[in-house]
């Protein structure tokens, strides 16, 4: 594209935009320039569009990593919407709607495919994609990548390998929230130049700041005012799930149109929630910070905080959703430290305990099996080796990616451990169709299916040592049957394959190394937390040091539409504990140490396992042991989980 009339002109045929917002224009200049870039852009600011025009330019695919079905389903409406073509492959889809997308990409009909991270797991998906010319990775909320964001998910870190592995010339980074700490990080992870960082300015003239200190009962009478004051759709964030549902109901019993909004509640009912949102039919949704990303409302008028956020970036995050269409929009926060010691207590509950990584690296060790080319494999399932370890799911995800990173376990492929099908068709006959180089194989996996009633499996081992077939190959044959409607494919049970190189794997060594590395990180993300409490007491202009928190040094100093401009900076209330809450401290302790004793005889009980039952912090082991019966399960969820470990310690001695 040669001239900013051209751009201007296709802006407008295939967008209806008359002009480019801030930033836009020279992200796609530079993207079509062969730049790989980074667009830190803040939210509702048209980050999207940057890749949606630059993906109408390109000769081939443009791959879409997303984080959240919403997204996705939201910007395909939007495409579909300007006639061009885009699809996703996730897991709401039928067979015939994943087999028509992914038909629809091999003949080059579609030109944006957005998958989540995980796709990338699915062994047919891989050898899908990799046949696949690709112009563009498009990684959004790409902040997931870095340790040092507020949202990191440990397998955002694998798709720098990703864009090697299937030759994408081209990537975007595309994020609302990165301090320049994160910018860097990301930016180094898929060699993006400083220059081709761009970052547009972060203060919103239209949203008005208000921190107002309210205590325990008044919050919701406080709650109840603001929602009078203020007309329009409007979101109230809380911390925990039980919270949305309790005061969602109190706000229909006081006759607003009120719906709660949380991971809890099943796919379905989400969407259907979401919709009556979008469509103004329920005015107030009360939610954790589960609602949102997947939200292009533009008519919010209202955000709430009822409880602390979890981060700065997190409340930048979600109070951008309000005023997108550049209305005037309220953003309240009904400050009190109440909630304090339940985000931190979400910290050390992912925090695994020294004996727990020792156990991951034994199991390892254990595993590790000698193949005929001298190479050490390992294979695991991730919800059985954290039960085994006694490690949630994303930090044993995270502990896992850091043994990636010094060098100790290489990732090789994954697959699903159990296999089955069922004919729905006939099969004999089909033999006669199938392409001549796959017949003779087909008759070998005819002969080597094991049958229980109506489903069989296929035995791998057999039809390798006799015949020479791969896993590979009885899948691509089975899954042609499969596209065909001959049979229908079942798999469950994902496996993932690592080489264990026994020159890095010093199990002393890297212990040490990985417990570093978790109280390291448990360390940043409490003090992230005290950043944000202190952030909200300064006493400056709040939109001006919001914006200089992510880099932007060109806010006006003073907004004249915060709480801190009119003159009423936020004060905390320091939290006044009971000081008898130890009572029945003993007695909640050595019932729980008995109980664990009787059901998992073998697992160590440590002060800080006690500490995450007494306040609530969900292990494996509790669900195996059923911990929630217990009575002192969560009664000290509210008080600082220190406090309850020091406590604790001095009574295991005894």
């Amino acid at each position: 594209m040669d001239s900013t009339e051209t751009m201007e002109n296709s802006l407008q045929s295939l967008f209806g935009f008359n002009q480019f917002r801030e930033g836009q224009k020279q992200t796609i200049e530079q993207l079509l320039s062969g730049y790989s870039s980074l667009a830190v852009f803040p939210t509702g600011s048209g980050k999207s569009l940057c890749y949606q025009f630059t993906a109408t330019q390109l000769p081939h695919l443009t791959l879409v990593i997303s984080p959240l079905i919403a997204l996705m389903h939201d910007q395909l409406e939007f495409l579909r919407s300007k006639n061009i073509a885009a699809a996703s492959l996730d897991s709401s889809q039928t067979k015939e709607e994943s087999q028509a997308v992914m038909a629809g990409v091999q003949n080059g009909s579609i030109k944006v495919l957005m998958i989540s991270v995980e796709r990338f797991k699915n062994e047919r998906f891989r050898r899908f994609i990799k046949q696949i010319p690709i112009s563009m990775l498009v990684v959004d909320e790409a902040h997931c990548i870095s340790e040092w964001g507020h949202n990191f998910r440990p397998d955002y870190l694998k798709l720098p390998h990703y864009q090697q592995e299937l030759a994408i010339p081209l990537v975007l980074l595309l994020t609302a929230t990165a301090t320049r700490r994160v910018q860097k990080d990301m930016a180094q992870k898929f060699a993006i130049h400083p220059e081709h960082i761009i970052q547009t300015g972060f203060y919103r003239h239209n949203l008005d700041i208000d921190l107002i200190q309210t205590e325990g009962h008044q919050k919701f009478v406080k709650l109840k005012t603001v929602l009078d004051e203020t007309q329009g759709a409007g979101i109230v964030y809380v911390t925990q799930q039980k919270t949305a549902e309790e005061i969602a109901t109190a706000l229909r019993t006081e006759g607003y149109s009120a719906e709660a909004y949380h991971a809890g509640l099943g796919n379905d009912i989400r969407s259907d929630i979401q919709a009556r949102f979008m469509d103004s039919k329920t005015r107030i949704i009360v939610a954790t910070i589960a609602f949102g990303m997947g939200i292009d409302k533009s008519d919010i008028r209202l955000v709430v905080h009822f409880d602390l956020p979890k981060s700065i970036e997190n409340y930048s995050q979600e109070i951008g959703r309000a005023g997108r269409d550049n209305q005037p929009s309220r953003c309240v926060m009904l400050a009190s430290l109440e909630g304090l010691h339940t985000l931190e207590n979400f910290v050390y509950g992912d925090t695994p305990e020294t004996q727990d990584i020792d156990t991951l690296l034994r199991n390892i060790t254990e595993q590790t099996v000698q193949q005929a080319n001298d190479i050490q494999e390992w294979e695991t399932q991730l919800y059985g080796l954290s039960n085994q370890t006694n490690i949630r799911s994303l930090p044993l995800k995270t502990l896992l990616v850091q043994l990636e990173l010094l060098g100790a376990i290489t990732p090789k492929y994954s697959y699903y451990a159990d296999v089955r099908l069922k004919w729905e068709g006939d099969r004999i006959a089909f033999g006669h169709q199938i392409p001549e180089q796959w017949q003779q194989a087909y008759q070998a996996i005819l002969k080597g299916i094991q049958y229980k009633k109506i489903w069989g499996s296929p035995d791998f081992d057999k039809l390798f040592n006799e015949t020479g077939l791969s896993r590979s190959d009885v899948l691509q044959v089975l899954e042609f049957a499969a596209d065909h409607n001959i049979l229908t494919l079942e798999s469950k049970g994902l496996t993932e394959v690592y080489q264990v190189n026994p020159d890095e794997f010093h199990h002393q060594i890297l212990a040490n190394q990985l417990h570093q590395y978790v109280d390291e990180k448990q360390t940043a993300e409490i003090d992230r937390i005290a950043t944000m409490i202190r952030f909200f007491q300064l006493d400056r202009c709040l939109n001006h040091n919001l914006a200089r928190y992510f880099g932007d040094q060109n806010s006006p100093e003073d907004c004249g539409h915060c709480s801190v401009c009119r003159g009423k900076p936020l004060v905390f209330l320091e939290n006044t504990l009971s000081e008898t809450w130890q009572e029945h401290l003993a007695h909640y302790v050595k019932e729980f140490a008995q109980h664990i004793q009787s059901k998992s005889p073998n697992t160590a009980i440590t002060p800080v396992l006690i500490t995450r039952f007494l306040t609530g912090l969900t292990q494996p082991i509790f669900t195996k042991i059923k911990a929630r019966q217990l009575g002192g399960f969560a009664v000290y969820e509210e008080q600082p989980y220190q406090e309850v470990l020091e406590a604790v310690t001095p009574l295991l001695s005894r």
